[in-house]
């Protein structure tokens, strides 16, 4: 994988390879300053996966379960006073979410795991959008102090990858027949409209054809990396490369970028890719 940019002291992106998905994700962090930087004492804390589809951890459909143990950890080592995590399920929820083992994980982590269907909305607007003026989201992901979005890196169907941007389709609570109407502006909008205070991509196993639900272990690559950015756009617009496609060639990242959501254009992030 050829390195971008000009690294400097704290990188726009982390990118960690390794063979143990929780240390390659506290690397991650740690390269871009240490959870510190994003949660402080007595924060309630958002950790929001994909959890979308009915399908094991090593199908590669949903987050890795040792990525958000890591990450939860890491949030009350920073002193946050409760952790959350939840997900709007395209399938089953009563399916998807024990499938993935991520409630089990994160429990024992020390998290709360919450259903979409237990929590209120609270309505966004989004300047200068243009299919999405506003957004109604789960209240959860708007009134905690730190929100981290942790895609899984896959192929979609509909939108060519679902990365850091898509993913935020599980924290809206809007009419998603509406989004699908003109799929790669909504996503764009949203994203200019709602920023995570820390994005992570697990590409520790991808589904690379296919998706995004996956299901045949044929779909799936092994491809052992991790990436921490705060840039939601810049994260999508590595993770295509991941795919070996460039940004442009995902509409939503070109869309993102042409809005100002966020860079885009590799040469300009500072890119750091290190071992764990």
């Amino acid at each position: 994988m050829p390195v971008y940019g000009v690294e400097e002291t704290t990188p726009d992106l982390a990118v960690v390879s390794g063979e143990d998905p929780k240390t390659m994700v506290k690397k991650a962090v740690a390269e871009l300053g240490g959870m510190k930087r994003f949660v402080s004492r007595g924060d309630v804390v958002v950790i929001k996966p994909n959890i979308g589809f009915e399908r094991r951890p090593d199908q590669a459909a949903t987050t890795n379960p040792e990525v958000m143990v890591g990450l939860i950890e890491m949030a009350f080592d920073a002193g946050a006073k409760e952790v959350k995590v939840f997900d709007r399920s395209v399938q089953d929820p009563s399916r998807c979410y024990p499938l993935s083992t991520i409630p089990e994980a994160a429990r024992k982590a020390g998290a709360k795991v919450l259903h979409h269907w237990d929590l209120g909305t609270a309505t966004i607007q989004i300047k200068n959008g243009v299919h999405l003026r506003e957004s109604k989201l789960f209240r959860d992901a708007v009134e905690c102090d730190c929100y981290i979005n942790v895609p899984i890196a896959k192929h979609h169907g509909q939108t060519g990858l679902t990365l850091a941007m898509k993913n935020h389709m599980g924290v809206t609570a809007d009419d998603r027949g509406f989004w699908h109407r003109s799929l790669h502006q909504a996503i764009a909008d949203f994203s200019l409209g709602f920023k995570p205070k820390l994005n992570v991509l697990d590409a520790y196993r991808i589904v690379f054809r296919n998706g995004p639900r996956g299901g045949s272990l044929a779909d799936v690559r092994v491809v052992k990396k991790c990436i921490a950015g705060v840039d939601q756009a810049a994260m999508d617009a590595y993770g295509a490369t991941l795919f070996n496609k460039q940004p442009t060639d995902i509409p939503h990242i070109a869309i993102a970028g042409r809005m100002g959501v966020g860079e885009i254009d590799l040469a300009k992030l500072r890119i750091r890719q290190v071992q764990a």
